[in-house]
C-alpha cells in the first residue's frame, strides 16, 4: 500500500458537538473577584476536572478511531498570573500529568495545541512579544509536564501575526526557549500572512508549515480547492516537515460557498492534494460527525 492509498488520520479539534468532550474555564474578571483561598480552591477543582476530561477526550478519540487530537488552549486558565496560584496548583497536579502521554502513546494518538490569536511574535510592541513568548512557554511547559514529545510530533501552532513583518518574525525564532522552538509551527491565514509568506518564514527558520487550503483560497480569491496553487503549497509545506510524513494540514469548507470564512457543518470537498497527507485536522462545526463521515468516505475498500 502506497502513502496515497493509506487513509488519512482525521483529527478532532478540542471539543465535540455532543457533551462527550467538554472543558471548564473561568474568566479573568470572575477569578479576580475571589480571595486567595477561593482562587486556590477554584483552580484546584478546575485543573483536575480539565485534566480528567482530557483523558476522557483521548478515550473518546480511541473509541472513534481518531488518532489526531488538538487539545484546548484553555486547559489550565490563570496559570500565568502574577499571584502564582495557578502555577502552584499546576505544580501540585504535575506528578499525575504524564498519564496523558502514556495514554496517548498506548492509543496511538497524536496530541497538538493551537494557542489563540493573541500570540503575535511579529508585533511592534515589545510587551506583546514578551507576553506571546510567555503564552507559548506555558503551552510548552504543559506539554513537558504531560510527557509529550519535545518535537513537531506535538506541534504548537501559531499564525504569523502582524502583517508585513516576516523578517521580524524570522528573527524572533532563534531566541525562543528550546521547548517552544522544538514544537513550533506556522499556519497561513486569510488576512495577513498568505501561503507564500508563511512558506518563506518556515524555509528561513526551519520550522514546519501547517497549510490551510480554505484560508488559502479565501486570501487568493480562488474558485476551486484543486487550484494548482493548492497542490503546490500542500507539497511545498510537506517539504518543511521532518520527517515529511509528520505533515499536518487543516481541512474546512465554507458554510455558503468556497469563499465563506464560516466553517460548514460537514466536509463536502477535500482537496485532491490532501489525499497523500496522513494527518488532517478537521475544522468543521459538525466535529465528530464530520470526522465519521470522512472516515467512512475514505475507508479502504475490502
Amino acid at each position: 500500500m502506497t502513502a496515497e492509498d493509506t487513509p488519512p488520520e482525521f483529527g478532532l479539534v478540542c471539543v465535540t458537538t455532543s457533551e462527550a468532550v467538554r472543558f471548564r474555564t473561568i474568566t479573568r474578571t470572575n477569578y479576580l473577584k475571589l480571595d486567595e483561598t477561593a482562587r486556590h480552591a477554584k483552580l484546584t477543582l478546575l485543573y483536575r476536572e480539565n485534566y480528567e476530561r482530557l483523558l476522557r477526550a483521548l478515550d473518546f478519540c480511541r473509541a472513534r478511531g481518531i488518532r489526531l487530537y488538538r487539545m484546548t488552549s484553555q486547559l489550565f486558565p490563570m496559570s500565568d498570573l502574577e499571584d502564582g496560584i495557578g502555577a502552584q496548583v499546576l505544580a501540585d497536579l504535575a506528578p499525575e500529568l504524564p498519564e496523558v502521554a502514556r495514554r496517548a502513546e498506548a492509543y496511538g494518538i497524536r496530541v497538538v495545541v493551537h494557542p489563540d490569536q493573541f500570540v503575535v511574535l511579529s508585533s511592534d510592541s515589545e510587551d506583546v512579544v514578551r507576553n506571546s513568548v510567555l503564552v507559548l512557554g506555558q503551552h510548552a511547559r504543559n506539554l513537558d509536564l504531560m510527557g509529550l514529545p519535545r518535537s513537531h510530533w506535538s506541534v504548537v501552532l501559531i499564525h504569523g501575526g502582524k502583517g508585513g513583518r516576516s523578517d521580524r518574525l524570522v528573527e524572533r525564532v532563534p531566541d525562543l526557549p528550546a521547548n517552544i522552538r522544538a514544537r513550533l509551527a506556522f499556519e497561513n491565514d486569510e488576512h495577513a500572512y498568505g501561503s507564500a509568506e508563511i512558506l518563506d518564514v518556515c524555509t528561513r527558520t526551519g520550522l514546519p508549515f501547517v497549510f490551510d487550503a480554505h484560508h488559502h483560497v479565501i486570501k487568493e480569491h480562488l474558485t476551486d480547492y484543486d487550484d494548482p496553487s493548492v497542490t503546490y503549497y500542500t507539497e511545498a509545506a510537506r517539504g518543511t516537515w521532518s520527517p515529511p510524513d509528520w505533515q499536518v494540514v487543516h481541512l474546512s469548507n465554507g458554510r455558503e460557498g468556497i469563499l465563506d470564512r464560516r466553517h460548514s457543518d460537514l466536509i463536502d470537498v477535500m482537496p485532491a492534494s490532501y489525499h497523500g497527507v496522513r494527518w488532517i485536522e478537521v475544522e468543521a462545526k459538525g466535529k465528530e460527525d464530520a470526522i465519521q463521515a470522512l472516515q467512512e468516505r475514505y475507508r479502504p475498500a475490502p
